[in-house]
């Protein structure tokens, strides 16, 4: 079996969206992705494109790997991918609520840093 268009090797995966090896092995030991086999060689298909694809854009926003399984099981649920979107859209406010309060939380402690800073430097002025 030789590499095609439809297929693609393990070093052409890794230049074509810039990741190692390794990465593509973990997500094949996850069961992200199925690439076919040719003796020790590995094929990644079309379909493994867009799955690996999907996968970095989901690490991108923080989505977890279970997270991100999940949503790809969800493909061929058959009503043309409307759960998948819907529940894709549901992580993705969640991530932007922990966001947005992480961003809060964060913004308070640097206020009570520069209040205390403050309140030191005149405590100690003459």
């Amino acid at each position: 079996m030789q590499p095609t268009e439809t297929q693609m090797t393990i070093r052409e995966m890794c230049d074509t969206f810039d990741v190692t090896p390794r990465t593509l092995r973990f997500y094949e030991s996850k069961e992200l992705l199925f690439p076919k086999r040719d003796g020790q060689k590995r094929l990644f298909t079309k379909r493994d494109r867009a799955r690996l694809k999907l996968i970095l854009r989901g690490k991108r926003f923080g989505f977890s790997l279970e997270e991100i399984r999940q949503l790809l099981d969800l493909y061929h649920v058959g009503d043309q991918q409307h759960t998948q979107m819907n529940r894709t859209l549901e992580i993705a406010h969640d991530r932007l609520n922990d966001l947005s309060v992480n961003a809060t939380n964060s913004t308070v402690q640097s206020m009570i840093c520069v209040s205390r800073s403050n309140g030191a430097r005149k405590s100690s002025a003459p």
